[in-house]
């Protein structure tokens, strides 16, 4: 292992000559554990200053040659340990005999370089931490672990030959705000299992590609978004209490399985959005609470420092090893993986520090407010850095309250977000539908609040996974009226999902009308596509993701006032709505008429601007969606109206419980 110096020579010339640093520092060879470190001195700083975003070049193990030899270097932070050692199956175990060196500038790092170690080595920390107490932990920076229950870190290569170089050349487009965004949402051990219902069955990454990829085409999504692929001990946390920040977890497989699953996803032209948990983490032993018998990684004040609802620990923030630790791995999931974009969890936990918790049990900031400041300047960071690195990707906070400015740059006094789910339409929306259709009129402010505020933030619209568990029960359960009315209902919301403004998640096993909740344990229920009305409302996703991306007015200006006008809002005793879709070009623009009632409407009067024909492209009830086929549009001629600036009308045909498209 060579390092670079500069030294003056006698002409005052700079001699760049490579001083390695064995010259530099005595080795010990006959030691165990040789004295050796990886490290500048601006390494440490800005690691302990919270501005060190690549750590996983540094940290962890890396496999290295130190005086002609090959071995592992290992390098992990516990500023409060006494001792710390490695051990593995490469000593059976044993405690004290592989000791890491503690570095002479008291940041807290421990280090050193064991000869004759390689990849696939399975090991732990031994820490002999605050007060004596002995812990068993493993790597923070480790890239792969041992398949739960077993909790070890293993050594690890990220090695791939990457072939999506066509996607990275020209994802920006695919990614860009103006650029079609609709978004499958999948939990990776459940979406499909070898043996359906057999919690311990899981596909490999590989047969997932060969699965997924071919389903995503047919259906027409342009994104997936992963729920926590980080490992985590526990299934039944979904990813969300995760141990291992920089590793993909080993229950499909090793790393380079999910950087093949990612980069046919790529070759595919499908974009690929992680869920990330930068929020809390869990208390398991060897994980990263108490990592060197004191509170390390979280804040100590468990006014701060646990979250209620999770019964977990929150990052310090304050604190700048946690900072780039953080940063290092959202940035780490972008440089080896080449993901497309970030889900950030739970941000409102982390903005709020009364979020879940009664008066008492937290402490205004120095202000006197209720903003947790360090994770406001966290957050702030973490999206600069991105967007700097990476300026093709986006950021996407799940937020649930009314913090402003989520998605706006950071020089603007935002959190410098991408994008931000809309939870305030989620619910309006779920409430409106639940509704008997003949109560619909006087809730209609719930389905038109969402335009009010819709271009304030860069939103994306969810039906995730939070919505079909806890006794939540199943989007088609969640509809009202007999059968034929639920699917129509169904059909109805998806239809207003894909033209409002916005981007679009869809959960799995919603796209089909899943009859019972999410159930992490077992795969969806497939054979549910044996029956025309659960593959009518599969159909119809897809013919709406086929609308969605062939026509700009539906997402070229979907974040601004330009791109949506609307056209009908007082027929609500009907329950008829209708607006228009706008683009960059007037005569691409989408009419879109909702009926919101079981009642079909002949002849109805839909005041319109602009062109005098119009054709329908898409309407809900079609046959092949399971609908009745019976009332649809063909070519339809705008008529002169009677009343004084009101311009020209259509009388169009609207099927019950049904949305039409016009063009």
């Amino acid at each position: 292992m060579d390092k670079s110096s500069q030294k003056s020579n006698t002409t005052g010339a700079v001699s760049t000559r490579p001083i390695s640093f064995e010259q530099q520092t005595f080795i010990d060879t006959k030691a165990n554990v040789w004295n050796c470190s990886l490290l500048s001195e601006d390494d440490v700083r800005n690691f302990q200053h919270g501005t060190h975003y690549a750590l996983y070049e540094i940290m962890g193990s890396r496999s290295i040659e130190v005086m002609g030899v090959w071995g592992l270097y290992f390098c992990v932070w516990a500023p409060n340990a006494t001792e710390l050692s490695v051990k593995g199956h490469f000593n059976e175990w044993r405690n004290h005999e592989y000791n890491l060196y503690p570095r002479w500038d008291k940041s807290g790092i421990w280090e050193g370089f064991i000869p004759h170690l390689g990849w696939g080595e399975t090991y732990k920390y031994h820490i002999t931490g605050f007060a004596g107490r002995k812990l068993d932990k493993g790597d923070p920076f480790a890239n792969y672990w041992e398949r739960r229950p077993h909790t070890a870190s293993i050594t690890w290569n990220l090695n791939y030959d990457w072939q999506d170089q066509a996607w990275m050349q020209k994802r920006k487009e695919h990614n860009a705000l103006d650029a079609p965004w609709s978004i499958y949402e999948l939990h990776l051990a459940s979406w499909q299992r070898p043996v359906p219902s057999d919690e311990e069955s899981y596909n490999s990454y590989d047969q997932i590609a060969r699965q997924l990829i071919p389903y995503l085409l047919d259906l027409s999504f342009t994104h997936v978004e992963f729920m926590p692929v980080m490992e985590h001990p526990f299934d039944g946390s979904w990813g969300y209490q995760c141990t291992g920040f920089f590793a993909p977890t080993s229950r499909f497989g090793d790393p380079q399985g999910f950087m093949r699953l990612i980069d046919e996803l790529h070759q595919a032209g499908i974009g690929v959005i992680l869920d990330w948990v930068p929020s809390h983490f869990p208390y398991d032993a060897h994980g990263l609470f108490m990592f060197d018998g004191t509170h390390t990684y979280e804040y100590a004040d468990m006014r701060k420092g646990f979250h209620p609802d999770w019964n977990s620990y929150v990052f310090n923030y304050k604190r700048g090893e946690v900072k780039s630790f953080l940063i290092s791995s959202a940035r780490f999931w972008f440089d080896k993986f080449h993901i497309d974009g970030i889900r950030v969890d739970a941000v409102s936990s982390m903005l709020k520090l009364n979020y879940s918790r009664t008066e008492g049990q937290w402490e205004p900031n120095e202000f006197g407010g209720d903003g947790n400041l360090e994770a406001i300047a966290f957050l702030k960071d973490l999206n600069e850095t991105i967007y700097r690195d990476f300026p093709d990707v986006q950021t996407i906070a799940e937020e649930a309250t009314d913090w402003p400015g989520i998605s706006q740059p950071t020089f603007q006094g935002g959190l410098g977000f991408g994008m931000k789910w809309m939870m305030g339409w989620m619910h309006d929306s779920l409430d409106y539908f639940k509704l008997d259709p003949i109560m619909r009129s006087g809730a209609q402010d719930k389905f038109s609040f969402s335009m009010m505020y819709y271009y304030d933030e860069h939103f994306m619209l969810p039906l995730s996974h939070d919505e079909v568990v806890h006794g939540k029960s199943p989007m088609l359960y969640k509809m009202p009226g007999d059968e034929w009315q639920k699917f129509a209902n169904l059909r109805l919301l998806y239809a207003y999902m894909f033209l409002h403004p916005g981007a679009i998640l869809l959960f799995m096993g919603n796209e089909f009308a899943a009859t019972k909740e999410w159930d992490f344990q077992s795969e969806l229920q497939w054979d549910l596509l044996q029956y025309p009305s659960h593959a009518g409302m599969k159909y119809c996703v897809q013919a709406l993701n086929n609308l969605y991306k062939a026509h700009p007015a539906l997402y070229e200006l979907q974040y601004e006032t330009g791109g949506f006008e609307w056209v009908e809002l007082n027929q609500r005793q009907e329950g008829i709505i209708a607006f228009k879709r706008k683009g960059k070009d007037p005569k691409q623009d989408i009419l879109v008429v909702f009926n919101m009632t079981p009642v079909p409407r002949h002849q109805c009067p839909i005041h319109v601007n602009g062109k005098t024909i119009w054709k329908e492209i898409f309407n809900s009830d079609a046959k092949a969606f399971w609908g009745s086929g019976d009332v649809y549009n063909q070519e339809v001629h705008a008529l002169s109206s009677n009343e004084p600036n009101n311009g020209c009308f259509l009388q169009l045909e609207l099927p019950p419980l049904a949305a039409i498209v016009l063009k």
